[in-house]
């Protein structure tokens, strides 16, 4: 019985049918399909992680711009810096550029003068973001 067992293994081996164990090419189909999918995974989360960053975005310039719109409303003149607001009570702070991480960098467009005034300081009509960078949709932050 001994002998048999012997003889069996011998013939596997050279045959080539060992039991047990995997062969190299089983082993590099394995490592590349898990390599294809944490890589695809990779992208997702980049991507979500951009799309909560645009969102917040969104969010910030529409604070800002509603806080110039009820200055607006109460003073009948626009604010002259973002730090007006602050000052003024009608945001906390200044909300962070998400995409350049910083509070120094939004972009102030001037309000156009009115006809008849003479003063040279119009204030800040719109705020828009400092980043040169575009969007997931295609369009460009700075033109938000």
């Amino acid at each position: 019985m001994i002998v048999d067992r012997m003889h069996v293994r011998r013939q596997q081996r050279l045959r080539g049918t060992t039991e047990g164990g995997w062969t190299l090419i089983e082993l590099l189909v394995v490592l590349s399909l898990i390599m294809i999918l944490a890589s695809v995974a990779m992208m997702q989360y980049r991507n979500s992680v951009l799309t909560a960053k645009e969102a917040t975005l969104r969010s910030n310039l529409t604070i800002m711009r509603d806080a110039i719109d009820q200055y607006y409303a109460d003073k009948a003149k626009y604010p002259d810096s973002l730090g007006a607001l602050v000052s003024e009570g009608y945001l906390r702070a200044v909300p962070l550029d998400q995409l350049t991480n910083s509070t120094s960098t939004w972009q102030t467009i001037p309000a156009p003068s009115e006809p008849g005034t003479v003063s040279t300081t119009t204030g800040i009509y719109d705020v828009k973001s400092g980043s040169p960078d575009t969007a997931l949709d295609g369009s460009r932050y700075a033109d938000w």
